[in-house]
């Protein structure tokens, strides 16, 4: 591998693993371009992703969004080094339109090919050089992780805390959802709502306008069977579950139509957000403080969410701890992180996955990259 090559990789990122089409393109840690098509508008009629719709659309977007990207960037195929795609986790089929996709442009161009795992390119793309909407540096800065970081994922179909020891091959699940993700309860809590789909933005602006104190509704995992002490653990110590918040609200939603009342929709939306936010923020701060981490990323598309991102911030500046979070744009699921990724374990020296790799929906945080 030349020099050139690994210091500053001109890398092609391909994300495919729900229902956005991503293309990214990096060099080194400058980002070039991220183009992504989603298909949102036609999942919204189902209240969910489904995934058939997602599989098709990638098919139809990928050609036209990898045009777009290299013509941002001003690049061609045979100018890049290195392909980076999503290998999982996600949805199988959803993943398997972009790994043909990318397995196809490596054979064709005979570019290294390089699998990744979805959620630690989550963590990669907080080393992109990017700034912020009010144009200042955002996420962890271009260069070198800090030394005690840890990475809140909280999406649609994640919520996890991590610890990156290493951003190429040393990453360690510390808590993670054992039911629903955050994100999937906001979509079928704003569907008991009335609210629509996708659920999340239209509970955070909702909510402003109601009461966080008017109902107390639980926390999952908090009782002390499950959190255990510092020097007893409990099973779910660092763990979320959102299924029993779910149907805590849709429980009293029914008491309130049963009695005949007005639903306080905008006072639920936000007791069920401000339940969600507090013990999301409460577990990984506490991850982090027994774990000796001082840097915290927050990254996925739930992290776009006013409230999580001003008690994150919160608590963390309580705690100690620093916060990053990358551009929103940057956060939800794209092409420039898997590129990201891709780049980070080209200038550490780890070779490509090669064409034999198969797609995972279940690939586990701890498997950076597919190996050849």
């Amino acid at each position: 591998m030349s020099a050139a090559l690994s210091t500053q990789p001109l890398v092609l990122g391909i994300e495919s693993s729900c229902d956005e089409t991503g293309v990214g393109i990096v060099r080194g840690t400058t980002l070039l371009t991220n183009t992504v098509s989603s298909s949102m508008d036609e999942h919204v009629r189902f209240g969910g992703v489904i995934p058939e719709i997602a599989s098709r659309a990638h098919l139809d977007a990928f050609v036209p969004t990898l045009q777009e990207s290299l013509h941002e960037a001003g690049v061609t195929l045979e100018d890049i080094d290195a392909i980076a795609v999503t290998s999982g986790p996600g949805l199988a089929g959803a993943l398997m339109v972009g790994v043909c996709a990318a397995k196809a442009l490596a054979v064709a161009t005979g570019k290294p090919l390089y699998a990744i795992n979805h959620l630690v390119a989550h963590v990669g793309v907080g080393l992109l050089d990017a700034r912020n909407d009010a144009g200042a540096a955002a996420g962890l800065g271009a260069g070198e992780l800090p030394e005690n970081l840890g990475a809140l994922l909280v999406s649609g179909g994640h919520t996890e805390i991590l610890r990156i020891r290493s951003i190429t091959d040393d990453v360690e699940l510390l808590g993670s959802t054992i039911d629903d993700a955050a994100g999937e309860a906001y979509d079928k809590v704003a569907r008991i709502l009335g609210l629509g789909y996708p659920g999340g933005p239209a509970i955070d602006k909702l909510a402003r306008q109601g009461n966080p104190k008017s109902i107390r509704f639980p926390r999952g995992l908090m009782q002390p069977k499950y959190m255990g002490t510092v020097e007893e653990k409990g099973p779910h110590r660092y763990d979320w579950s959102f299924s029993g918040l779910k149907t805590a609200v849709a429980r009293c939603v029914e008491q309130f139509e049963a009695r005949g009342e007005d639903v306080p929709v905008a006072d639920i939306a936000a007791a069920f957000q401000e339940a969600v936010v507090d013990v999301i923020t409460s577990k990984a701060v506490l991850a982090c403080r027994e774990h000796g981490i001082t840097d915290l990323l927050l990254g996925g598309g739930v992290a776009a969410n006013s409230r999580l991102r001003e008690l994150t911030g919160q608590r963390c500046t309580s705690a100690g701890i620093k916060l990053h979070v990358p551009p929103l744009n940057l956060c939800t699921d794209n092409g420039a992180m898997v590129a990201a990724l891709g780049a980070q374990l080209i200038m550490a020296g780890i070779g490509p996955s090669g064409v034999s790799f198969a797609p995972d929906s279940s690939m586990p945080v701890t498997t950076v990259s597919v190996p050849a």
